[in-house]
């Protein structure tokens, strides 16, 4: 399943900035915008699996999953 989020970035002097919208705590910061994109989908793709795991870790055993649409 793929998913889409929002990179919101600029140009800060001779940095190029920018947040994940849709995640807190996902940002970053690098020379190029083009490294910059890379940067956040590679942050993005780690915040939300470190979130994965978080969860099963807590959740323990005999739970259940159920896909929620918004």
């Amino acid at each position: 399943m793929k998913n889409n989020f929002t990179a919101i970035i600029k140009q800060d002097g001779d940095w190029w900035i920018g947040w994940i919208k849709e995640i807190p705590g996902v940002n970053c910061q690098e020379a190029t915008r083009e490294e910059l994109l890379q940067t956040l989908r590679v942050t993005l793709r780690e915040a939300l699996e470190f979130n994965r795991r978080d969860a099963l870790d807590v959740a323990g055993t005999n739970y259940e999953e159920e896909l929620i649409a918004v």
